[in-house]
């Protein structure tokens, strides 16, 4: 005898359900698993890695006369990678502007960026930072000499550089609302050519920055210019990830950590800034938190 066909459509409608269960079970276990909120690689356990640092701050991350590249941030990316396991001749640095930084790591064309990336919550939307590797805070540089500016308020009518992806112009005149007249420049290299060549009056940016072209000797770009050690922000130069690696940013926090904790931070900042009146921190910065 057999099963109306009601019970027939009910019976097979009950195996696919069960079949359609399984399948989906299978999948879930068969994704790779990742490390954050986008899809993609973490940075550990990485054979090699391509690093994003600046090429014209002395200092910091100066391409030198032999083409190598030398500074603090090429030292912290150095360390960094090394302690991920990567050696140095597995470790490309690759020069970046100011204002590519988001999209090179968004591309794939770096895995990381140390180059003065300072963290604010619109950079945080896009990016994920570890960090910060120091705390700076915006200074002004001018020719030596130079009197009538002693503070940020006297920039007022000043002619003042103004740089492509930098936050450092619009905190003088649109948050702090200075009504300087605003330079444009493609690096802060050229604004201190600028600013030496009396085309400018004043280059505005994170202290390290300046630190570095005011401590810069013989007859580079920063001959005859001095900082005003006037500080007027905090500056957390976090090193940028491909936004959701997570696993990452715990690591490269971890290993910040141990980088001060060793010592090898004091050491690597007392090799790079002697300019005169400017003291660098060396105590382990207060972490943003991996998001």
């Amino acid at each position: 005898m057999h099963a109306p066909r009601s019970d027939l459509s009910r019976d097979t409608t009950a195996v696919l359900a069960v079949l359609a269960a399984l399948v989906l079970v299978t999948a879930l276990v068969a994704a790779p698993l990742v490390h954050g909120a986008d899809e993609g690689p973490s940075i550990t356990g990485q054979d090699e890695l391509v690093i994003g640092v600046k090429d014209d701050q002395p200092g910091l991350s100066l391409r030198t006369a032999e083409d190598e590249l030398e500074g603090f941030d090429v030292d912290v990316a150095t360390y960094v990678a090394g302690r991920l396991g990567v050696p140095p001749d597995e470790l490309t640095l690759r020069p970046i502007s100011t204002d590519e930084r988001e999209n090179a790591l968004k591309d794939g064309k770096v895995d990381l960026v140390v180059a003065t990336y300072s963290i604010t919550p619109e950079r945080k939307e896009e990016v994920t930072f570890a960090g910060p590797y120091y705390v700076a805070h915006q200074d002004i540089l001018v020719r030596q000499g130079e009197r009538s500016i002693r503070k940020v308020r006297d920039l007022e009518g000043k002619r003042l550089c103004q740089v492509p992806g930098s936050n450092s112009w619009r905190r003088v005149t649109e948050q702090l609302r200075v009504d300087a007249t605003l330079v444009k420049a493609g690096s802060y290299s050229e604004c201190v050519k600028a600013l030496t060549g009396g085309r400018l009056d004043a280059v505005s940016t994170d202290d390290l920055i300046l630190a570095g072209f005011a401590a810069a000797t013989g007859a580079g770009v920063s001959a005859g210019v001095s900082m005003v050690n006037a500080p007027f922000s905090d500056e957390r130069y976090g090193i940028g990830l491909r936004k959701g690696d997570l696993e990452g940013c715990k690591a490269v926090n971890r290993i910040l950590t141990g980088m001060y904790q060793n010592g090898t931070a004091e050491t690597l900042l007392g090799r790079w800034f002697a300019a005169p009146g400017f003291e660098v921190t060396t105590t382990v910065p207060q972490f943003e938190g991996c998001s």
